[in-house]
């Protein structure tokens, strides 16, 4: 999982250096991720049916790859626009990872303990940010930001060796299952709207909080850079504790309460050009709140998933939430380009509210659910 989103958190740290020595724009920085998980949204239903047919090593395995090949890339782009076909390339990954990991917890882990798994397994992303904010942002400042990329990308080819060395080897590959709605539908369906909204407001916060610390509040590049380590560290921590609550019956109301949360840390961040210190707190409270919310949808997904469609679903979900990794940052970047951090990060704080309106109405819808059907 940390490797399936690397490139992400790598280009939102590193994005002071690259604005000066490879002429990216704040624009072109948030097209990155734009294409990045434009391209891991439509290829997520796809890999999800990929999943289901050649079981989790075997996709885990291509995932590492491509993530080695698409993070060398980057580390040689020469301009912009070979910058972003390389970040194009490491879609593929993206959408690979939720329906892989998700499968192999379903195979492997009795029901009691796949919520606190599922946190561990999704604070893998979180820990990405972590690498990419405090050692790789380190190592940048000493060898320059390419070499810091090709670091990464070497230790994701070598743990492609570790996951088909080590991993329970699959079943063998099944026949391409029947064609089944790519729609999403019931719990998935909210799921996937909720995740969209929430995608939105966080990858503008990982895309240019780093940017907004070195250009508005006066940070050097490797402390706006510890911005992206403090949020992933936070985000592991969330993401762990949430999952574990996360239980038949509480779950349901866990994503609402988390954007409530969100909404917070985004208006912290507006805050932030009056009393920088809350910057910091903020990144916090988004790793706490924002980033954690994606952990528990998918805990709801695995405990509501149709039978022999973990995959599917998961990758339905997953679509929803890298459609909103898209969308962010361009409507996020104009602003950022002008100057104007306030009214960015308000935007990010209605999209927060709106994912929390989505999951509260559906939580409510579920509750009713039950009550309904005993009366009929």
């Amino acid at each position: 999982m940390a490797f399936s989103m690397l490139q992400l958190f790598l280009l939102g740290a590193l994005g002071p250096r690259l604005v000066r020595e490879l002429g990216v724009s704040a624009t072109v920085l948030g097209l990155t991720t734009t294409i990045g998980f434009g391209t891991a949204a439509a290829l997520s239903p796809v890999g999800g049916r990929v999943v289901d047919r050649i079981g989790p090593r075997r996709s885990l395995v291509v995932l590492l790859l491509v993530s080695a090949a698409a993070l060398a890339l980057i580390g040689a782009a020469p301009g912009p626009g070979f910058l972003l076909a390389a970040v194009a390339l490491g879609g593929l990954p993206q959408a690979l990872a939720n329906p892989a990991t998700n499968k192999a917890i379903l195979a492997a882990v009795p029901p009691g303990r796949r919520g606190p798994v599922t946190g561990m397994k999704q604070s893998g992303v979180q820990l990405g940010a972590f690498a990419a904010g405090l050692p790789l942002a380190a190592l940048a400042g000493g060898i320059g930001w390419r070499g810091a990329v090709w670091t990464a990308a070497a230790t994701a080819a070598l743990a492609a060796l570790w996951a088909h060395r080590a991993l329970p080897a699959d079943p063998p590959a099944k026949a391409a299952p029947p064609r089944s709605s790519l729609v999403p539908r019931g719990a998935i369906a909210w799921l996937t709207v909720f995740s969209l909204f929430l995608g939105c407001g966080i990858a503008s916060v990982n895309t240019y909080v780093a940017l907004f610390g070195a250009q508005e509040l006066g940070l050097g590049p490797n402390a706006a850079a510890g911005l992206v380590a403090v949020l992933g560290v936070a985000g592991i921590a969330g993401r762990v504790g949430w999952s574990k609550a996360a239980r038949p019956g509480r779950a349901e109301w866990l994503p609402g309460g988390l954007a409530g949360g969100a909404v917070l840390a985004a208006g912290l961040l507006a805050a932030a050009p009056y009393a920088a210190p809350l910057v910091w707190v903020a990144a916090v409270a988004v790793g706490v709140f924002a980033v954690s919310g994606n952990a528990v949808s998918m805990v709801l997904v695995m405990q509501r998933a149709a039978p022999g469609r973990a995959g599917q679903d998961s990758a339905l979900v997953a679509a929803g939430f890298f459609a909103g990794f898209a969308l962010g940052p361009p409507l996020f970047g104009p602003l950022a380009q002008a100057g104007r951090y306030g009214p960015g990060w308000l935007l990010v704080a209605a999209e927060f509210a709106a994912a929390g309106a989505v999951a509260l109405t559906w939580a409510v819808r579920e509750r009713r659910l039950p009550a309904t059907e005993a009366a009929a």
